[in-house]
Formats: C-alpha cells, structure tokens, sequence
C-alpha cells in the first residue's frame, strides 16, 4: 500500500507530528490525572474482582486517565462480555481487538499485571496507533480528493491536534473508527471497491454510525452510471444497453450495502438471542458482585426463562436503538432544554464550522450541488478544480451536514465535536482551507521559502505547507503557533479552538469531568 510507502517527504511529517502528539497526550493526561483530583461521577464504574498488584497500580497511575467515561464500557466488555443490556450500546470490534491485544501482544506481562492493567495497556497503545494511522489516512485521502498536497498536509496536522484529542487517546472506539473510515474513503478515491468495501464493513463493527458510510458506495456507483448515460454516441456504442447497467448497478449496491450493514445486524441478532431468545449457548455465569451491581443500579441482565425487556416485542427488535432511548434519552429535540444550554455552548464551535462549510461549498457549486453532482462536465477535458470546493468533495459534504443534522436535533449535543471529528474529514478540510487563504504566513510558495513579516519587521522562515515535498521538514502548523501574535484573528480562532479543546479535554475528561 502506498501508506506504507515514505518517499513522501509530507507523510513523513504528518507521522511523526501525530506520534509527537500521541505521546505528549499520554504525558498530560498522566500528569493531569496525578495533579487534579477526581471528580465523583455517576458513570458506569463495575468493581474491581481481581486484586491489584504494585504494577497494576502503576498502570493506573500512568494511564488510568484513558479510562474514564465510556472507556469502563468498552473495557468491561472486553474483559467480561456483554454482560448487562446496556453494554449493547457499544459495538463489538474494537473491545474484541483490545482482548486479542492483551492476549496476545501483552501476554508476556499477564504474570505481573491483572486482566483490566493489560486491558489498559492495549488501548493506550491500540489508539495511538489507530490515530497515528488515521492522520496518514487523511492525508492520503485530502491528495485524491483535493488534488493537492498543501491543503491534505496541513488538514492531516490539524487532526493530529484535533479538538477530540483526548476520544482519540483514551479507550474509545473514534480512533480505529477513524483510521477505517477514512482509509476507505481513500481506498474508494482509488477505485478499489472491494477494499474500500470491507473497510466499510469493519467501521460498521466499530460505530454504529458506520452504516451510514454505505452511501459513499451508492454515491460512487451511482454517479459513475449517470455519467455513462451522458456519455457521447460513439462512448455509449462500446458499453452494454443502459438496462443491463442498471441490473449491474443495483446488484453491486445491494451487496455494498448489505456488506456494510451485516457487522451491525449480527450484532442485533446476538442481542436478541441473549435477551430474547434461548441464547446461542449457555449463559455465563456472574460474579456475585455484578450481580449486585444490577440489582443497586438498575442495570438488566440476561436470564433465561425471566421477563423479557421490552425491547423484544417490538415489530424491529432493535436494542441499539432502545438503549439510546431508554438509558440516555437520546431523541428528536429531547436534549432542547435550559439546562443543557452549556453544552449547547460546547458544540458551538464545531457546529459553526461545519455549517461555514456547508454553505461556503453550495455558495462556490450551486450547480453542481442541485445536480447532485451527476451532471457531465461540458468538456471531458476540462480539468477538475482543485481545493476545497472542487466538485469531488461534494458527497464528503452532505456526509457531515446528515451528521451534523442528525447529531445536533437527535443526540447529546456536546458529542458533535468528536462525533464530527472522527468521522468526517471535513471539518479539518476546512480549517485548513481557510488558513491556507487567509493566513499570509502560509501563502508564501509563490514568492520563496523566506518573506518578510511586515507587522515585526522580523524574517520568518513561513514555509508552506507544500514546501514538504522539496525536500524540507519544516511543520506549518508549528510555524503558525511559534507566530502566534503575527497571525491573523481568524487563524487564532481556529488554532485557539483546536489547542484548547485538545488540552481541556485532557483536564477534564481524564478527572471524571463531563466534557464533549
């Protein structure tokens, strides 16, 4: 894969700028969750049945801020299974890939640490490497769409300091979400369908949200037949008749999208078994202390010949779609209320940018986008756009306008940010697009790798981001915070949005604070 493949000077960059700041996380939250004291949180906190060793609790010390939150959920899962209802609620690939870490690449270290210690150990080192993976990703994938380096350079930066810096740290599944997410969308601009297929799947045994990303593939297909029916007479003359395209058409959709949904459908069916059904097998037996833990908190386990929830006599028994409902009030406008308006006030900033998207791309293509993208060019030879608003990003941008809908009317609003920032390359297309042209320090290609700084006086170094590929390392996203005072308010906006969500989530987040 050309991933792999380091003769880009700028990938170089964008892999060793995203282990930088994998490693200065981890240093921070450690420091962060040894300085300031936790906070008494009403979160899902199962207890310890194994005794902690001295190792363990130097693993706890080190990286227990990775382990807040819904990170319990996901390494509960993984060391004991979908144990109550509510663990349904997370996806299974990610807490599998944790127990297959721990049990394999840590097997070494299961004499001296306990089960959850190794647990631990392997999400830190799982989504630094999935978030490390996820940023050459975005890179690779802001060069086929964009058609340019300096842009998808400098984009591929910003998600190394992205504001959901501390979910793609912690013990959460945004990291692997990403990575696969954004390598199939990569896979897909090459025209590897079948790649970029079982990426797509695997993403949707990540994120429930993953389903959704089959509309990439419908779009692709899609406007590939809509282009060959505007083809000329004599391209028309070599392909089938128009109705044999079309069977071909809906067949390949069909498998595209049952391929995508399967991960998650199976995931429903074990569910029902479990809860609805005789199960697919014994039932394990529980530790008298969960056991106690669900009778205390309300928590539902499964038992055979019990009630059934009630989840099981719906028409589509669906227990995604019931826990959202029924643990955490996820709905259509439920979260409108005035006491939710601080967390309104969180997702603000990624709400605003995205929705500047938006309109900045149907401001520069309103064509294109009333067409939906499937009208032929006049000229086969007329060369793409390059940029953000090139045509080719148009499917990206209805992708994070359905989320950014979705997410902002139906879930809790403060998720946006990383829902968003793990799930669409958008939001860092855009930031980088405006700073590449509006900020001066970066608009210096065309005259040199030197420019005078006219507000100091002083001789700045301003490289731009697509001097990487002659053969210099220099970062512009470091020249940009070393320049702080010189750059423009619209640069130290973004930048100040960026820097403070990604040390803000490290404060709170690691101490049991609510955050987004």
């Amino acid at each position: 894969m050309e991933l792999w493949r380091w003769q880009d000077p700028c990938l170089r960059e964008v892999v060793w700028f995203a282990l930088r700041c994998r490693a200065v996380t981890l240093l921070l939250q450690a420091l962060f969750n040894l300085l300031i004291p936790d906070h008494a949180a009403d979160a899902f906190c199962p207890p310890r049945l194994s005794e902690a060793g001295p190792w363990d609790a130097v693993v706890e010390r080190l990286l227990g801020g990775l382990s807040r939150w819904d990170a319990e959920h996901f390494l509960f899962i993984a060391e004991r299974g979908y144990l109550f209802e509510h663990n349904f609620a997370f996806l299974p690939l990610y807490p599998l890939s944790l127990r297959a870490a721990a049990g394999g690449l840590l097997w070494p270290l299961r004499r001296l640490l306990r089960t959850r210690s190794l647990l631990l150990l392997a999400a830190a080192l799982l989504s630094s490497l999935c978030s490390v993976l996820a940023a050459a990703a975005l890179y690779q994938l802001g060069r086929a769409v964009l058609r340019g380096r300096r842009v998808a350079f400098l984009a591929a930066l910003l998600f190394s300091l992205s504001p959901a810096n501390v979910f793609l740290a912690a013990a959460y599944s945004e990291s692997m979400f990403a990575c696969l997410a954004f390598g199939a969308m990569w896979q897909l601009e090459r025209g590897h369908g079948w790649q970029s297929g079982m990426l797509f799947c695997l993403a949707s045994g990540v994120r429930a949200n993953g389903v959704l990303n089959a509309g990439f593939l419908l779009y692709s297909r899609g406007q590939r037949f809509a282009l060959r029916l505007q083809a000329g007479p004599g391209s028309r003359g070599q392909l089938p008749p128009w109705w044999k395209q079309l069977l071909s058409l809906a067949s390949s959709a069909v498998l595209a999208c049952a391929g995508i949904f399967l991960p998650f459908a199976l995931f429903q069916l074990y569910a029902y078994l479990r809860f609805c059904g005789a199960g697919p097998g014994p039932e394990p037996s529980v530790p008298q202390p969960l056991v106690q833990l669900a009778q205390d908190r309300g928590y539902r386990l499964a038992a055979p010949g019990g009630v059934k929830p009630p989840w099981c006599s719906h028409r589509f028994p669906v227990v995604y779609s019931y826990i959202q409902d029924s643990y955490w009030d996820v709905g259509f406008l439920r979260y409108f209320k005035l006491r939710q308006i601080p967390n309104f006030l969180l997702a603000l900033p990624v709400t605003l940018l995205c929705s500047w998207a938006a309109w900045t791309y149907a401001a520069a293509n309103p064509r294109h986008c009333l067409t939906l993208g499937l009208e032929r060019r006049k000229s086969e030879e007329e060369k793409p756009r390059a940029g953000f608003c090139c045509p080719a990003v148009f499917v990206y941008m209805v992708h994070a306008t359905v989320l950014l809908v979705f997410g902002f009317f139906c879930m809790h609003v403060q998720v946006l940010t990383r829902f968003l920032g793990s799930s669409s390359p958008i939001l860092y297309w855009f930031c980088a697009h405006l700073l590449q042209e509006h900020e001066p320090l970066l608009q210096s290609e065309a005259a040199g790798d030197q420019t005078m700084a006219p507000r100091s006086g002083k001789l700045l170094l301003a490289s731009s981001p697509g001097s990487c590929g002659r053969g210099t390392s220099e970062n512009p996203l470091v020249r940009l915070l070393l320049n702080y005072r010189l750059i423009t308010p619209l640069s130290r906006c973004l930048l100040g949005f960026f820097l403070s969500y990604w040390l803000l989530g490290l404060i709170l987040h690691c101490n049991f604070w609510p955050w987004t």
